[in-house]
């Protein structure tokens, strides 16, 4: 995993819950294939169809609100997401994201910062985003040492079948 996130810029405001990013009436479809088509469907149905791989979705507080269901950040990762940087994240959507392997930062004041389709950098050993389309820098919630091993594996299971090898 690259440690510097490039990407387009996907701006969507505060409490995007997790009907939002994965809506209900879809969750008998598990196929990863499937999924990543209604991504982001509940506040911008063409979200999917629009969206290029790598790119960051960029949102105000509670990002992932709502149910616990791991759907959502399943249709993050399927759909290409190269990471989420948000005011602040709901804490069980934050760990199944990176157990899932997605980058999710912290990242104070950034909805009033970016506008869509920005060019953006985000450093995850510095900690840092830079909006290379104004060329202001942001400073961000430090990834933890755990998570960032996680994320560097891929999620947890890759990181836990390097660990343990398959039982």
């Amino acid at each position: 995993m690259d440690k510097i996130i490039s990407g387009r810029a996907r701006v969507f405001g505060s409490n995007i819950d997790t009907d939002q990013i994965y809506p209900g009436r879809f969750l008998s479809e598990t196929n990863p294939d499937d999924v990543k088509r209604h991504a982001m469907a509940g506040v911008d149905p063409d979200f999917a169809a629009s969206f290029r791989p790598g790119g960051l979705i960029v949102a105000g507080t509670n990002f992932g609100c709502g149910s616990s269901r791991e759907h959502a950040a399943v249709t993050l990762k399927a759909v290409g997401v190269g990471a989420v940087v948000a005011e602040s994240f709901a804490r069980i959507f934050f760990r199944n994201g990176v157990n899932l392997g997605i980058p999710l930062v912290a990242c104070p004041g950034v909805s009033k910062k970016v506008r869509d389709g920005d060019l953006l950098a985000l450093d995850l050993s510095r900690a840092l985003l830079k909006n290379e389309s104004s060329g202001e820098e942001l400073p961000c919630e430090p990834v933890g040492d755990y998570a960032l091993t996680i994320l560097e594996a891929g999620g947890i299971k890759p990181l836990l079948k390097a660990r343990y090898g398959r039982h």
